[in-house]
């Protein structure tokens, strides 16, 4: 593929060797947001974008974290000054997350509450099986920023609901392998669709994903828009940087 490709979701400091990972994200060229799962993973994992103007790095809580992760709030709020992007944050409502239920909304709507005083960031939400719970906390919080929802897979009704909430959307090659997930791409607007890999979690075939290993995804956005694989690739870049260029954290980051 000869257009840059964009993964607005990878977890670059979980793969076996972070840095050799971050290098092959600079020579291919791709545009990466390495997210992390702790307040206490970023320094380190910013560090591995030192020297890469194309990968940014997100300050996250995870959902599946934050009832043993609760006491990073304060250090969350101490570093989100230094980034525009914050991730993966969100809620989760699987069977083993739902017993800590109070504690990852308590967290979701502590971190969406500092992004608003902080003048907003681009936030790459996690919404498995909590879609309409994670959109009704957005609401509460009109001026966290730019919600992006990262592997949706609610209701169609709930992606409208998203979509009329303004939200954007995030898939990866694991997403669109079913026609579930080809629907809901069908279904988002196009002027707000990126592609991730959620890499190295995300597998095809067994084997995890490359950061900026979005190929797949491209072509099941180019057979939904009836474009090739390379057009669906140059809108989702021109994506990225209507994004990036956004009102919100201050300045614009290169792109």
């Amino acid at each position: 593929m000869s257009t840059p490709t964009v993964d607005l979701h990878c977890h670059l400091d979980l793969y076996p060797d972070p840095i050799g990972a971050a290098r092959r994200c600079a020579e291919s060229g791709a545009y990466i947001l390495s997210v992390t799962t702790t307040p206490k993973a970023w320094r380190g994992t910013a560090a591995l974008a030192k020297g890469h103007d194309r990968i940014r790095t997100a300050l996250g809580l995870h959902p599946q974290l934050a009832h043993e992760r609760i006491g990073e709030l304060p250090l969350f709020e101490a570093l989100l000054p230094e980034t525009r992007y914050v991730g993966e944050v969100g809620l989760d409502g699987s069977p083993e997350c739902k017993p800590y239920w109070r504690e990852q909304v308590s967290v979701f709507d502590h971190v969406l509450a500092a992004s608003a005083r902080a003048g907003g960031r681009i936030l790459s939400i996690h919404s498995r099986r909590a879609a309409t719970e994670v959109l009704d906390v957005l609401a509460r919080h009109p001026d966290a920023g730019i919600p992006v929802l990262h592997w949706f897979s609610g209701t169609k009704a709930e992606l409208q609901r998203a979509v009329a909430m303004g939200c954007w959307f995030s898939v990866g090659p694991a997403m669109v392998t079913g026609k579930r997930g080809r629907d809901l791409l069908a279904a988002m607007p196009r002027d707000r669709v990126l592609t991730e890999t959620d890499g190295p979690f995300a597998a095809i075939g067994g084997k995890p994903l490359s950061p900026g290993e979005v190929a797949p995804a491209c072509e099941a956005l180019g057979a939904c828009w009836d474009i090739s694989a390379d057009e669906a690739a140059t809108a989702v870049l021109g994506n990225l940087r209507r994004l990036a260029s956004s009102a919100v954290g201050g300045p614009a980051s290169p792109t």
